[in-house]
């Protein structure tokens, strides 16, 4: 582990703060805040000790027994290769020993400390990075496009804090879900009868069951990586995978885990769950309704893998606040929540309103009251889908990505016919 300094953020706005002689404070040169070195000291102590409680708990829960997901513990030779620790949100970046790192990816911070290479566990593959920083740079400027909420001093003001390309670790998970599903389904047919319309509904119970494999779900095993940022750049093409080779994580850093496989767990089962649930009520076909009953879904725990995985990570501020953008080294595709103009929002959802509301009125004729439900539900539709088109970062729910087999080998189907209910209503005369 490399050696640790101090090096304080701005509680405001996150920034680092640097001690100013003039006034005899500490100051933060991104939002102008100033604080006494005594109050500062304080506040880093009870944070270091929260901190020292979350270690203490961490290390408690890696000391226990683990269950039956199989990783490999193979320890790697990092001969020729250095750490850099931030102090400001503990990354522990691994480089080549003539790689300078000027900041660090994660929070911006520009101090980082070099150490000497203590070992890590050796992972399993590698996905090289395909794309360079010019890339991440156009693919960033095409984010902004024209976007008409965006606002227009976040493109003109804020600036690029840094550009790194990281091979961030991934626990990738195998394993096969099975499940056994109970639906009620039905059928509806209606007819005439003289002056009454007589609707018939067919009452079934559909029952399936059966098995999904899944091979390699990702899950990002960095605690200081935002998981839906992760989530939001797959899929990954792993045709380009490789056997792990230092040679790759020339010019570029890697991150050092510190979440476990059973740490990320659950969030490949979820998702495998997810898939089967859906996979196994879209087979159920040919109804008018059907409504769940039963999902009993489990997973059989398979190999877990540990992977570097590319992406570029690209830091800005604006108005004294974090942006983080990621690119997906290999495929291009980048994400990053953007900030929303609100003052165009709210004039944007006045003018929609009061459009709708005299077009509902005028031209089709409705009353007040039904023209105003109209244009507020047309307008909170217009702005869900503006504010929407803002935030492009999303957890994943489903692993359809990492399916083999072609989908769901199922062992049992039947549907079985339940009942029959008839309802009759009297229809007016045209």
């Amino acid at each position: 582990m490399a050696d640790q300094i101090t090096n304080y953020k701005c509680p405001a706005c996150t920034g680092p703060l640097h001690f100013a002689g003039s006034s005899g404070k500490m100051e933060c040169e991104y939002c102008g805040s100033i604080y006494g070195v005594d109050e500062i000291e304080s506040l880093y102590e009870a944070e270091n000790a929260k901190a020292e409680a979350a270690k203490e708990k961490a290390d408690a829960k890696a000391a226990a027994p683990k269950d039956e997901w199989e990783v490999s513990t193979d320890e790697w030779n990092g001969e020729g290769m250095k750490t850099y620790n931030c102090p400001s949100c503990g990354a522990d970046l691994v480089c080549e020993e003539t790689m300078a790192a000027s900041s660090c990816p994660y929070c911006g911070n520009p101090t980082i400390v070099p150490g000497q290479f203590t070992g890590m566990l050796k992972p399993d593959y590698v996905v090289p990075f395909k794309l360079e920083k010019n890339d991440a740079l156009e693919a960033l400027k095409k984010h902004y496009g024209n976007r008409f909420l965006l606002p227009k001093t976040f493109k003109d003001t804020n600036h690029l804090e840094e550009v790194k390309g990281v091979y961030v670790p991934f626990w990738l998970y195998d394993g096969e879900a099975q499940g056994d599903c109970l639906y009620e389904a039905y059928t509806s047919t209606t007819r005439r009868e003289g002056p009454d319309e007589v609707t018939i509904k067919k009452i079934y119970s559909v029952e399936r069951q059966g098995g999904m494999k899944f091979e390699k779900i990702p899950a990002d095993a960095s605690s200081r990586m935002d998981n839906a940022l992760m989530d939001s750049i797959e899929p990954y093409n792993y045709a380009d995978m490789k056997p792990f080779s230092k040679a790759y994580l020339t010019g570029y850093l890697a991150d050092k885990y510190d979440e476990t496989a059973e740490d990320n767990a659950d969030r490949a089962v979820s998702r495998a769950k997810e898939s089967t649930r859906r996979a196994m009520l879209a087979d159920v076909k040919g109804y008018t309704g059907v409504t769940p009953r039963r999902e009993d879904i489990h997973v059989e725990q398979g190999k877990v893998h540990y992977a570097m995985m590319p992406v570029w990570l690209l830091n800005t501020k604006w108005n004294g606040q974090d942006f983080m953008f990621a690119m997906n080294g290999q495929t291009g595709k980048l994400v990053g929540d953007l900030p929303v103009d609100k003052a165009k929002l709210t004039i944007t959802s006045i003018l929609v309103f009061l459009a709708t509301f005299f077009v509902s009125m005028g031209l089709i004729g409705l009353s007040g009251f039904l023209s105003f439900i109209a244009g507020a539900v047309i307008t909170a539709i217009v702005a869900a889908v503006l504010y929407g088109g803002m935030k492009s970062v999303v957890s994943a729910s489903v692993a359809d990505a990492y399916v083999t087999d072609g989908g769901v080998n199922f062992t049992h189907r039947k549907d079985t016919f339940v009942r029959q209910e008839v309802s009759r209503r009297r229809v007016e005369k045209d």
